[in-house]
């Protein structure tokens, strides 16, 4: 998805990116033409995983997380690369606060589920509770960054061991070792969570 050749319009991304990081906000408008097709691939991954009546559409998840970016101080991202894996971690907090404000409108009952391929522990039907492990994310994010950079990446950017790695300038083994301490430190952490 993110790796092999650059497209034809890469300079022009890199340029607006450089822009935007250097705080012109209008850059940003500029380039989101540009990446619409790779976010919509990001944003098609991450709603895959979600169950089939949820009520985020692919674009509502992708608009949502431009409104946030456009909101906030710009971030600084070295490469376009960089910037999807950005857009990767906001779409999970988008999916996340949308989990928490159904959750607090059936009044703490039915969390939303959703299922997961190369992420976190799974319970016995193949489903995870998508507030637990943003939550869970949150708190290995406070005891290593790269690792839950590594979970978002694989999990909600649906990139590969090989692309995760070139994102983060690790080696290979590096994100193997990482994705199976990570998914293991958050099944643990998950399971505790649950039980008190």
């Amino acid at each position: 998805m993110l790796g092999g050749s650059e497209p034809p319009r890469a300079g022009e991304i890199t340029a607006l990116l450089a822009r935007w990081s250097g705080g012109d906000p209008a850059a940003l408008g500029e380039m989101m033409p540009l990446v619409y097709g790779e976010l919509r691939k990001i944003a098609g991954l991450s709603m895959r995983r979600e169950r089939a009546d949820h009520t985020l559409e692919p674009t509502a998840l992708i608009h949502e997380t431009y409104l946030r970016l456009a909101r906030g101080i710009p971030h600084e991202v070295e490469d376009r690369r960089h910037f999807f894996a950005l857009m990767a971690r906001m779409m999970r907090h988008v999916l996340v606060d949308h989990a928490r404000r159904i959750v607090a409108g059936r009044r703490g009952g039915g969390a939303r589920r959703v299922s997961l391929d190369e992420a976190p522990p799974q319970s016995a039907d193949g489903l995870l509770d998508l507030v637990a492990l943003g939550e869970a994310l949150d708190a290995l994010r406070a005891l290593d960054e790269r690792k839950a950079r590594v979970i978002e990446l694989r999990f909600f950017a649906g990139l590969d061991v090989e692309e995760t790695a070139d994102i983060l300038r690790v080696s290979v083994p590096t994100i193997v070792n990482d994705t199976r301490m990570a998914r293991a430190w958050l099944c643990d952490r998950m399971r505790r969570e649950a039980s008190s």
